[in-house]
């Protein structure tokens, strides 16, 4: 495959992913986590904000680890907020992922493992 065409299939292949996790688990087509403005912010609310700010930064290899360290696998909160960072990742150039040492690999890989930590083993996808 040539470059462009090898990354819109690996563009297309995120989206295809995030798309049949949130149906699958979530009964969405659509992922976009929002803040919840009541009184108190959640604590996926808090995580959503940190990770945000670890990816402006350029930190996204910490907001990752971060995100699993946090992730709680009986609140599927965590897997709509997953879902919605990987998405946002997506949506980054090129330059900047592999500028601050990430790759459209990875967030294969870190659907891949969401998945499994949510209990969907095998992807179709894989």
């Amino acid at each position: 495959m040539s470059g462009m065409w090898e990354q819109d299939y690996i563009m297309r292949l995120i989206g295809d992913m995030i798309k049949f996790i949130a149906k699958v688990f979530l009964g969405k087509s659509q992922i976009s986590y929002k803040i919840s403005y009541e009184d108190e912010h959640s604590h996926t609310d808090l995580l959503h904000k940190q990770l945000l700010e670890l990816i402006e930064l350029g930190k996204i290899n910490e907001a990752e680890n971060l995100l699993f360290e946090e992730m709680d696998t009986n609140n599927m909160e965590y897997l709509e907020l997953a879902l919605d960072f990987y998405q946002r990742l997506s949506k980054l150039n090129d330059d900047f992922l592999e500028r601050n040492n990430f790759s459209r690999e990875e967030i294969i890989e870190g659907l891949k493992d969401l998945a499994k930590e949510f209990g969907l083993e095998k992807l179709p996808f894989s």
